[in-house]
């Protein structure tokens, strides 16, 4: 393809992605408080002031797909990815119709990553052996989806790190010339911008389970899409930095609960979202912060990736990106 087809293409597809999902978010909402599938406040977690719908991951998913349908043809290898997207889009949705158990959930979850790595999406490079390439990206599948399923708790925060997350993953697969890789984030990308519309503080609209998980299993298949060793034998380090903020809730959540002596699984009020919010956040000061670091992040994972910095100079970045982001959740507003 030639850059002025490709440049088209991808102007489409995040244009057809963003408006379907526009239109199509407020009839899945109306859908939701008809069938009355509402998020309804608890005090503890959930502390929004009324009931909200679910399904906003079902209007992501649709104007998704259906902007590929249009723009990209389906060839065998995508075609499983969208199947093992699908399935955990489904074990949300069940999830969110009838509640399912710890246990339940993940073994969903493990087919789904089972269903990817089948399909030949998992690391493949020098820097990973055979031996321990599939063990690896099968726990990377396991720890995003559920990192992006545990950091949905406020209005807007899973949408605007998987819509970074997901812009760094497409200037990444522009420089490294994977026009296939950067239609597919461009149909993502429209469809949740178009979602952070409704989702944005006050949200009339939530993602659910159906729509954490499909994030979080398709922002965990797309690194193994990229070719990142092109220019950097350790380029692979990248989608972990640039996942950063959600692998840290997880690793944080994993700490606190432990200490608590409560189930790692279980929810409760420790999330930083939560906690910002304690000491005297809003919502929108926080999700503008989480742009910021985003911003960073993808500015040091592209640099470290294409080669211009090394190891010393990204642990010197990391180091600073901790002290504010410790800063940041200890300093009241």
């Amino acid at each position: 393809m030639t850059y002025t087809i490709i440049a088209v293409k991808l102007f489409f597809t995040f244009i057809i992605s963003f408006l379907f999902a526009f239109y199509l978010i407020p009839i899945i909402r109306n859908v939701a408080f008809r069938l009355n599938i509402l998020d309804v406040p608890d005090g503890k977690v959930k502390k929004h002031k009324k009931a909200t719908p679910y399904l906003g991951g079902i209007a992501i998913y649709i104007a998704f797909i259906t902007s590929l349908s249009l723009t990209m043809p389906f060839a065998n290898k995508m075609f499983s990815f969208f199947i093992g997207i699908t399935l955990l889009l489904f074990i949300g949705l069940i999830d969110d119709l009838v509640p399912l158990k710890p246990y339940q959930k993940f073994s969903g979850q493990i087919i789904a990553a089972l269903c990817f790595l089948r399909a030949g999406f998992y690391f493949k490079s020098h820097f990973f052996h055979n031996y321990w390439a599939i063990p690896i990206s099968f726990f990377w599948i396991l720890t995003v989806v559920n990192a992006f399923n545990l950091v949905d708790v406020m209005d807007g925060l899973a949408t605007t790190i998987a819509s970074c997350a997901a812009f760094s993953f497409l200037i990444i697969a522009l420089y490294v010339q994977q026009p296939v890789v950067a239609i597919v984030l461009c149909a993502f990308l429209g469809s949740l911008l178009a979602f952070f519309y409704y989702n944005k503080p006050q949200a009339t609209i939530y993602l659910g389970d159906t729509g954490s998980l499909f994030i979080g299993g398709l922002l965990a298949t797309i690194p193994f899409m990229i070719n990142w060793g092109r220019y950097n034998w350790y380029g692979y380090i990248a989608p972990v930095i640039i996942l950063a903020i959600p692998l840290l809730e997880v690793a944080t959540l994993i700490l606190v609960r432990t200490y608590k002596k409560i189930p790692f699984y279980q929810a409760s009020p420790d999330h930083f979202s939560i906690y910002l919010q304690k000491k005297g956040w809003s919502k929108n000061f926080i999700l503008f912060y989480i742009f910021i670091l985003s911003i960073i992040l993808f500015v040091s994972s592209f640099l470290f990736m294409s080669g211009v910095i090394g190891f010393l100079t990204l642990f010197i970045i990391g180091f600073i990106f901790l002290v504010i982001w410790v800063i940041g959740i200890t300093k009241k507003v």
